[in-house]
C-alpha cells in the first residue's frame, strides 16, 4: 500500500513553506498598495455553473454531492472570481480590485513529471474602463517581479482584437476562420502557413490577407510592432476602429521606460483561447525558466455569459512554485530553472538521432551554424561547438527536451510533436525526412476489418502513434480500439491481435515484404521539423535569428533541387 501523497501532489515541509510565505507576502503587499482586496473561493464549484463563464478542460477531479450536483475542483481561480463578482456584487460596487491566493488543481499525465496542484497569487480589475485595466494590470505584474527580485524577467503582451478583426472582416469561410483560429492556438505556424496557402490557390482570400494571417502571430517587438500590424490590417481592409491597434498603444502608455528596455515587449505567438480572452494577453518570463511565471489578459466574455455584459474583467495569475525556481529556492514546478543568463550560455539545440541525423547536420552548416565534432560524436550526447551546444536525443525525446528547459529548441518529424503534445512552437518545414502515414492491413485478410466493424462497431489497430491513430479515425468517424506497440507492429494483424495497423511508411518496402497492403494512405504527411520551447522563442533572440537562418536554408536547397 502506498504511504506517501497521491502522484503530483506533495508536501511541504517547514524550510519551503517559510520561503513560500515571504514570496506571497512580497506579493501581497504590492497588490495592498494598489488597493486590491482579497476574496476566498471554495475549492468545490459547481461544474455547470463555472462553464456559463468558459469551456473548462475535462478533469477527473470532480464528484456528485448527495443532492447528484456535479462539482469539480477549481481549476483556475479567474473563473470562481467572475462567478462570485456576477453573482455577489452589484455595478454600483465597480470598480472592484481583487487579490486572491489558493491552490488550484489541474490534471496532468503521469509520464509527464508535472505537479497536479500549485498555488496561484494574482489579482482581477473588474468594471475599470477599457484601456486603463490592461494598462493597470500590465504595469502592476511588472512591479510584482522588481519586488521580488526576479531578474531579467520580461513581460509578453499580445492581443486577440487584430486577428479577429482580421478574420471577420476579410474571411467569409467559418471553417478557414475556425482552422486559423487552431492553428495560432496550437502555435503551429508550418499548419498555419499551408492552410492559408491553399485557401489563397483556391481564392478564398487575398494576397494581402494571405500575408496578414501568416505574420500576424510572429510579430514580436517593441512600439513599431503597432504600425506594422496598422499595414497589414490596412492592406488587408479592416477598418481602423476595429484594428484594436489604439488598444496597444493605450497598453504601454506609462510604461515607456519598460518597453525601451525591452522588458515589456509585443509578442503575437503567445494569442490563443479565443473563445476566453477579448483583448490583451500577458505572459511574463524569466531568464533561465522555461516556463511563464505568470499569465493573464482580458476576458469579458466570461462575465457577460454569467450575465454581466458591458463590464470590463482583466488580471493575471502567478505560479507560487514557479516562482520559486526563478529565485532559486527549493520546489518542484515542472520546470527547468537554468540559473544564468542564457545568453551567456551556449544556445542548446536538441538534434535527432537516426536517419535524420545527417540531413540535420547538413541544414545546419548550410544556415551557417559550426557542427565541428558533431557527425564523429561517437557517444558523447552534448557536442559544444561554437556558440551552439547540441543536445543528441530521440527523435521522439526532443519535443520533452525542449517542453521542459534541458533544450531552447530542437529538430524532429512533426509526428513526434504530435505524439508528444507539449507546448511547444512549430516554425519551420524544413523539407527533409518526408514520409506518410499508411492504414494497412493483411492481403489474406482484406476486407475482414471492415466486416467486424459492421457488427463490432469498432475497429482493432495497433500503432506506435495513438495520436496520430485517434485523430485519424475521428476524422473519418469511425470507433477504433487502439493497441500501442513499440516495434513490430504489422505483427498485430499477422497473428490476429487486431484488424489493422497504422505506421509510418517511405517506400513500403516493409509492408510488403509482411505481405500487408494499404487501406489508405491520407493519415498524415510528415517531414523535419524546426521548434522551440516558448520561454525560448520569446526571450532569447538568437531562436528566431535560427529560425531565419533555417527557412533561408531551406529555401536555397529548393532553389539548388529545381535547377
Amino acid at each position: 500500500m502506498p504511504t506517501g501523497t497521491p502522484w503530483g501532489f506533495r508536501d511541504i515541509l517547514p524550510n519551503e513553506a517559510l520561503d513560500r510565505e515571504r514570496i506571497a507576502a512580497k506579493a501581497r503587499a504590492c497588490f495592498s498598495q494598489r488597493g486590491y482586496m482579497p476574496v476566498e473561493t471554495p475549492l468545490l464549484e459547481y461544474r455547470n455553473v463555472l462553464e456559463q463563464g468558459s469551456q473548462i478542460d475535462d478533469s477527473p477531479f470532480q464528484l456528485f454531492d448527495n443532492d447528484g450536483a456535479l462539482l469539480v475542483m477549481r481549476p483556475d481561480l479567474t473563473l470562481p472570481i467572475a462567478r462570485l463578482v456576477s453573482t455577489r456584487m452589484s455595478h454600483a460596487s465597480l470598480p472592484l480590485r481583487l487579490r486572491y491566493e489558493a491552490p488550484v488543481v489541474r490534471e496532468e499525465s503521469q509520464l509527464r513529471g508535472q505537479p497536479r496542484q500549485f498555488t496561484q497569487i494574482g489579482v482581477e480589475l473588474i468594471g475599470e474602463s477599457s484601456s486603463a485595466s490592461e494598462q493597470e494590470t500590465a504595469g502592476l505584474l511588472g512591479e510584482v517581479l522588481d519586488a521580488l527580485g526576479i531578474s531579467d524577467w520580461r513581460i509578453a503582451c499580445g492581443s486577440v482584437v487584430p486577428l479577429n478583426a482580421l478574420l471577420s472582416t476579410c474571411v467569409s469561410d467559418c471553417v478557414l476562420a475556425r482552422r486559423v483560429r487552431a492553428y495560432i492556438h496550437a502555435s503551429d505556424f508550418v499548419s498555419l502557413d499551408a492552410c492559408v496557402s491553399q485557401a489563397l490557390g483556391k481564392e478564398q482570400i487575398t494576397p494581402a490577407t494571405a500575408r496578414a494571417l501568416c505574420e500576424l502571430p510572429r510579430l514580436s517587438g517593441g512600439m513599431e510592432v503597432v504600425s506594422t500590424i496598422d499595414g497589414l490590417l490596412a492592406a488587408a481592409g479592416v477598418p481602423a476602429e476595429v484594428r484594436g491597434t489604439k488598444e496597444l498603444h493605450d497598453l504601454t502608455a506609462g510604461h515607456r521606460e519598460l518597453v525601451e528596455d525591452g522588458r515589456l515587449v509585443f509578442d503575437f505567438s503567445i494569442i490563443n483561447s479565443f473563445d476566453y480572452y477579448t483583448g490583451a494577453i500577458f505572459k511574463a518570463y524569466a531568464d533561465g525558466v522555461s516556463a511563464p511565471l505568470a499569465s493573464g489578459g482580458r476576458y469579458d466574455a466570461v462575465l457577460e455569459k454569467l450575465g454581466m455584459p458591458n463590464v470590463s474583467a482583466c488580471g493575471f495569475a502567478l505560479s507560487l512554485e514557479r516562482l520559486q525556481e526563478a529565485l532559486g529556492k527549493p520546489g518542484v514546478s515542472g520546470v527547468v530553472a537554468d540559473k544564468g543568463r542564457a545568453s551567456e550560455r551556449p544556445l542548446r539545440i536538441a538534434i535527432p538521432k537516426g536517419a535524420l541525423f545527417e540531413p540535420t547536420v547538413d541544414l545546419l552548416q548550410k544556415a551557417g551554424l559550426s557542427t565541428a565534432g558533431l557527425r564523429d560524436h561517437d557517444r558523447k550526447l552534448v557536442i559544444r561547438s561554437g556558440e551552439v551546444e547540441y543536445i543528441i536525443v530521440r527523435a521522439s525525446d526532443a519535443p520533452s527536451f525542449v517542453a521542459y528547459g534541458g533544450a531552447d529548441c530542437g529538430i524532429c518529424g512533426n509526428d513526434s510533436l504530435i505524439e508528444a503534445n507539449a507546448e511547444l512552437l512549430e516554425l519551420v518545414d524544413l523539407d527533409y525526412g518526408r514520409c506518410h502515414f499508411v492504414v494497412a492491413e493483411p492481403r489474406s485478410a482484406r476486407g475482414k476489418a471492415e466486416s467486424a466493424y459492421s457488427w463490432r462497431g469498432t475497429m482493432r489497430v495497433a500503432t506506435k502513434y495513438p495520436r496520430i491513430t485517434q485523430a485519424y479515425f475521428d476524422r473519418i468517424g469511425k470507433q477504433v480500439d487502439i493497441v500501442s506497440l513499440h516495434g513490430n507492429i504489422e505483427l498485430g494483424p499477422i497473428v490476429g491481435m487486431t484488424d489493422r495497423i497504422v505506421d509510418i511508411t517511405q517506400t513500403g518496402t516493409t509492408l510488403r515484404e509482411n505481405d500487408l497492403v494499404v487501406v489508405d494512405d491520407d493519415v498524415l504527411q510528415c517531414s523535419a521539423r524546426f521548434f522551440a520551447g516558448p520561454a525560448a522563442w520569446r526571450c532569447d533572440p538568437r531562436v528566431r535569428a535560427l529560425a531565419k537562418k533555417l527557412s533561408l536554408a531551406v529555401q536555397q536547397q529548393g532553389e539548388e533541387d529545381q535547377r
